[in-house]
């Protein structure tokens, strides 16, 4: 998504396909939700994302604990 694709934003989660440096939607919604926290996180503030694990994250703090917490290998 770009920031120039505007969509009237229906409520619920969405569901999202994370890429290098942009996300796709693949179902509509208004928001997502960290995989580290739990917390919800609105498209239009969506900064943090992992395209290997497909996930989405709240802040950099979120990222550094998944990152840290990931098993190598």
């Amino acid at each position: 998504m770009n920031r120039f694709e505007r969509f009237p934003e229906p409520h619920g989660e969405a569901e999202v396909r994370y890429l290098d440096g942009e996300f796709r939607i693949l179902r509509p919604g208004s928001f997502v939700r960290c995989a580290v926290t739990g917390q919800t996180i609105p498209l239009d503030e969506l900064r943090y994302w992992s395209v290997d694990l497909q996930e989405a994250y709240v802040d950099p703090e979120a990222v550094l604990i998944r990152v840290r917490d990931r098993p190598v290998g």
